[in-house]
């Protein structure tokens, strides 16, 4: 069964070309996108994440303002949502989320009901693997790997053309696996998961501790007015590009950690490509060269296969949102729809 299947019953085709709507919410940002059916991104709306430890209902406003500044008062023909967490095999639950609130709530309906337009959830990560498989850097690929690096670390796989979901609707969760026993803390809970190491985070992490050391000078320091703890992702990317040691550094250890993940995971699966999406994706070479001499140096028996090419998703950090309008209207197309919710009743 379907994704779109388990989420419902069937939808009716937009009226008057009414404009489908794509929303990846990670964890620092929320972008709400209007999507053409060639994978065009036509309009935006930006809105910063409250964070994991604030009510759901803030999180839950700060999508509806980004869906509603999007929709500009036209009538959406659905929403599709990638969240950055653990979705339920049936399109239902965000179960899980390190850097968002949500633990086991009913995104789908909640939302369903709240913006009264059809919904359709999935796991962030699955979303960009459709966008990439539909209109980017997998098309044509049968089998292919897919992971973003933003605040963590996602994943996707495609199996014999097919996005793999798993039992419980959650295969691809790479961030948490464990690279390096008792490691750093994380998120998540656990101790020396990858994202800790290859990830947003990580990036900006690397560069403020160099920053702090007694003596650290140059254009990375410069651009945060002297301050380590305002550097953040696009600084050290800015600052990278002009050359700083201290900034290319923090790029080499975060993409020789996100080849040394990768080699994992391409031994395992044995993919065509591998696409790298998601914010720190913009950075394009200075993270994924470092990437692809990590993968070929420890994977196993690499002067005796083909490695995969490592590319760059072609929607970069626009592809969740690409991939989430994307299902919303392959279920169109379909002539499927999402349940509404139901309003629960009392037995008196």
């Amino acid at each position: 069964m379907s994704l779109v299947q388990a989420a419902g019953a069937a939808l009716r085709a937009p009226v008057g070309g009414a404009p489908v709507v794509g929303v990846d919410v990670g964890g620092t940002k929320v972008m709400a996108a209007e999507v053409g059916p060639d994978g065009t991104v036509l309009r935006v709306a930006h809105r910063a994440t409250p964070g994991r430890r604030v009510d759901v209902a803030l999180l839950e406003d700060a999508l509806t303002e980004a869906v509603r500044e999007v929709a500009a008062g036209r009538r959406l023909a659905g929403v599709g949502l990638a969240a950055a967490g653990f979705v339920d095999a049936a399109g239902e639950r965000v179960m899980f989320a390190p850097h968002l609130p949500w633990r086991g709530q009913q995104v789908r309906a909640r939302l369903a009901e709240r913006w009264q337009v059809p919904v359709l959830l999935d796991n962030d990560a699955n979303c960009a693997a459709r966008a990439e498989a539909a209109y980017g850097a997998a098309v044509g690929a049968r089998d292919a790997l897919v992971v973003t690096l933003g605040t963590g670390i996602g994943g996707a796989v495609v199996l014999d053309g097919e996005l793999h979901r798993g039992r419980n609707g959650m295969a691809g969760e790479f961030g948490h696996m464990q690279v390096v026993p008792d490691g750093r803390a994380c998120e998540c809970g656990g101790r020396g998961c990858w994202e800790q190491y290859s990830s947003g985070n990580a990036l900006v992490r690397h560069a403020r501790a160099v920053l702090a050391e007694p003596g650290a000078v140059g254009p990375l320091l410069d651009l945060a007015e002297g301050d380590p703890a305002l550097v953040d992702g696009p600084m050290v990317t800015q600052a990278a590009r002009a050359g700083d040691p201290v900034a290319l550094a923090a790029f080499a250890s975060v993409g020789g950690w996100l080849g040394t993940g990768l080699a994992n995971l391409v031994a395992a699966l044995d993919p065509e490509v591998v696409v790298v999406g998601g914010g720190v994706s913009a950075a394009d070479e200075l993270l994924l060269e470092p990437a692809r001499h990590a993968l070929a140096a420890s994977l196993v028996g690499a002067e005796d296969r083909v490695v995969p090419p490592v590319l760059r998703a072609a929607h970069g950090p626009e592809a969740g949102a690409v991939g989430a309008a994307s299902m919303v209207r392959d279920a169109l197309g379909r002539g499927l729809r999402p349940r509404r919710a139901r309003r629960s009743r009392r037995r008196r």
